[in-house]
């Protein structure tokens, strides 16, 4: 099993704080639909299915791209194919569905602490 951290340094542009809630964390599993490898962030879309089999959909947000790669998370990984993953983080001040991504673990086990913002 690996674990790779990404250090708080990528949330230096703005405040995770002032966007996220530290109070209000979340733990979901679903798929991967979409990644937006992009800069300054990436922004992960998951669908989640409850036991009643409603999709919900996520719009999480991570580090830089360059902190990632740094890491050694590449897109290939996220790709938007369908891929099982479970994400622990933060949710939005406002937004519903909204989150920040503290780790991110993978059906093999292998899991990307990406901050403990």
């Amino acid at each position: 099993m690996g674990v790779v951290t990404v250090l708080s340094a990528a949330n230096g542009h703005h405040s995770v704080s002032g966007v996220f809630d530290a109070e209000r964390p979340f733990e979901i599993n679903g798929v991967v639909t979409e990644v937006e490898w992009i800069n300054p962030h990436i922004y992960l879309h998951l669908e989640v299915t409850d036991a009643d089999g409603e999709i919900t959909r996520w719009q999480l947000e991570t580090a830089p791209t360059a902190f990632m790669r740094k890491a050694g998370i590449t897109k290939a990984m996220l790709e938007g194919d369908g891929t099982p993953v479970t994400v622990t983080g933060i949710e939005s001040h406002t937004l519903p569905n909204v989150g920040w991504i503290r780790r991110i673990t993978f059906e093999d086990g292998r899991y990307f602490q990406i901050s403990a913002s």
